[in-house]
């Protein structure tokens, strides 16, 4: 594996030679994480498919998954870990609802607020469906070591961090993300995100 070129590799040589003088160095990390995006969601379409549920509901799925027993969240709970807009978050959860994966029901303390409570049809599904994720992850994964997978995973855990923290202190975090989701940006083709 060592010493193959990327797509990436190409694009950073073409630059650096039309424009000598900048530094293109960014693009060699972030135009890899869209193209690895890219390839990931290709991967993980299939398994979404084979589910009849789609990312956004997927992620929805997983979230109250993630939340321990009851599994149940409010919906602002879960539009913000899901970081999507309430109105999107409520027509996901309508479909969701109509599908017996999610129910919605009424708050002990405030019975005019609800809960969204995973059902067990609901765990049957995103359980199946996360461990054919991981193993689709793990197999793209496949051409680095533990070791390797290791390094990378604590670089873009301190990527991930600073990112988080200089956009938490402007109150942007939620807006950036959510914009980017809504868009289409977790679906949008490798090739069409290249720098």
């Amino acid at each position: 594996m060592d010493g193959q070129r990327d797509h990436v590799a190409g694009i950073l040589d073409a630059w650096r030679a039309e424009q000598p003088g900048i530094d293109v160095s960014p693009i060699a990390i972030f135009g890899r994480i869209t193209r690895i995006n890219g390839y990931e969601a290709v991967a993980l379409r299939e398994i979404y498919r084979r589910h009849q549920i789609d990312s956004g509901e997927y992620r929805v799925l997983a979230a109250l998954r993630r939340s321990g027993p009851d599994y149940r969240l409010t919906p602002t709970e879960l539009y913000r870990s899901v970081l999507v807009s309430s109105a999107t978050m409520t027509e996901r959860l309508d479909r969701l609802e109509h599908r017996g994966l999610v129910a919605r029901r009424p708050a002990a303390r405030d019975r005019r607020s609800v809960l969204i409570e995973l059902t067990p049809r609901g765990r049957a599904v995103v359980d199946q469906a996360h461990v054919d994720m991981l193993s689709t992850q793990v197999a793209l994964l496949g051409g680095l070591s533990l070791r390797e997978q290791s390094s990378l995973a604590r670089l873009l855990g301190k990527l991930a961090a600073n990112l988080e923290q200089q956009q938490d202190s402007s109150g942007s975090a939620q807006s950036v993300l959510t914009e980017r989701t809504e868009a289409g940006g977790d679906t949008e083709p490798a090739d069409r995100r290249d720098h």
